[in-house]
């Protein structure tokens, strides 16, 4: 038959062999260095998670900081952009402004070098009684309106009409007169041409002088001596568009030295191109 033997000693707490004691221990504490090495890295990652956060937190301030700054120098950039903006539209409408006077200036003529013109190109036989200017009015064109941006046209007043009347010993002189006219940088060629040329109906009767204190006998009209009819005359010309900056030498000529100063210190300003 069998039997069963039991040892009960070996539950006893008190009784334990030390080969059983040192083999329990060295399980427990190799079961325990995973726990151990895991928990030290768990707090590694925690303390890196923690610390990648407050940097980034304190990138993020540095960074807003800065943005806030480029902001406020964008908007001072912009507000002085916009200063410049004007000034420079300002600069330009007084420039425009400045070439459009100059231009209107730069087409006036002076009546002394008008004439001296005539009186240079007058033939013998020709005397003037007189010269008046017209300007022809004409009906206003609509214009477009300029844009904003854009520079205003210069304007040319409308070319003065002259009327010359005069008289002159024969239709030769009259005719040519009328060539030396036509030839004159004051005048349009193509414009002046002759309105009017008569013969006098009457002739002119020449009273001889008489000396104070003589005894001259005093002639009848019939015996008074009678001059060549002449012929009355009347011409139309107008004024030229030619700029006064390209008659600068022959304004100088007409003795017109205020004007020719003018526009050669506006010339040397670069206001007028020479």
């Amino acid at each position: 038959m069998y039997s069963l033997d039991i040892n009960f000693l070996n539950d006893r707490p008190e009784y334990k062999p030390e080969g059983a004691r040192q083999k329990t221990k060295a399980v427990s504490t190799d079961s325990k260095r995973p726990i151990f090495v895991g928990a030290a890295v768990a707090v590694a990652l925690l303390a890196a998670v923690g610390g990648s956060l407050l940097f980034l937190q304190a990138q993020n301030a540095t960074l807003e900081q800065r943005q806030s700054e480029l902001a406020s120098q964008l908007g001072d950039l912009e507000a002085k952009q916009k200063q410049i903006a004007a000034i420079n539209a300002q600069t330009q409408e007084i420039k425009a402004e400045t070439a459009a006077l100059a231009g209107v200036f730069n087409l006036v003529k002076p009546w002394s070098a008008m004439t001296q013109e005539m009186r240079d190109r007058i033939p013998p036989g020709v005397q003037l009684l007189s010269i008046t200017q017209s300007v022809p009015t004409a009906s206003a064109t609509p214009q477009a309106a300029p844009s904003p941006g854009a520079a205003p046209a210069v304007v040319s007043p409308p070319g003065s009409v002259l009327q010359i009347a005069g008289i002159a010993n024969s239709f030769n002189d009259v005719n040519d007169f009328l060539l030396v006219l036509q030839k004159s940088n004051f005048l349009k060629a193509e414009n002046t041409k002759l309105v009017k040329a008569e013969l006098q109906k009457e002739a002119t009767r020449v009273e001889p002088a008489r000396l104070q204190n003589s005894q001259q006998q005093q002639l009848r009209t019939e015996q008074l001596p009678l001059l060549p009819r002449q012929v009355a005359f009347q011409i139309e010309t107008a004024l030229s568009d030619v700029p006064a900056s390209d008659l600068l030498r022959e304004l100088d000529r007409k003795g017109a030295v205020g004007l020719v100063t003018r526009i050669e210190n506006l010339q040397r300003k670069g206001v007028i191109k020479p």
